[in-house]
């Protein structure tokens, strides 16, 4: 999956954006921010990194555990809590297939999306 085809995906999700907060003029190792458009909490930074692109995505620690003993390409966080992210590694020949990367970026989306207020009792 290349980065744009990410970018998309995230994309796709509502109410998300694209943000860029740490550019410099001509950084070629560019961080794409995807956040909530109404609380503006990121659920996916996608980077460059040792010749590969790269996806931070928000999870449940016990799913985190998981993913990570599960695919070798599934790693903590890089510059995340290591509890609460993961790293994904995307790659030509990556061993986290694509439905499996929609899938964990719609769940860290699912987690930082705004919770519903309970409606008070009459």
């Amino acid at each position: 999956m290349t980065r744009q085809k990410i970018i998309d995906f995230c994309l796709s999700q509502a109410f998300s954006y694209e943000d860029y907060p740490f550019d410099k003029p001509n950084d070629v190792n560019r961080w794409t921010v995807m956040r909530h458009s109404i609380n503006k909490k990121s659920f996916a930074l996608i980077y460059e990194k040792d010749g590969g692109i790269w996806v931070n995505l928000k999870c449940e620690p016990v799913e985190a555990d998981f993913l990570r003993r599960t695919f070798r390409g599934v790693i903590p966080g890089f510059h995340m809590n290591k509890t609460h992210w993961n790293s994904v590694y995307v790659y030509d020949g990556c061993d986290v297939p694509d439905d499996e990367l929609k899938q964990q970026i719609s769940n860290s989306y699912d987690l930082i999306k705004p919770k519903r207020k309970k409606a008070s009792p009459p």
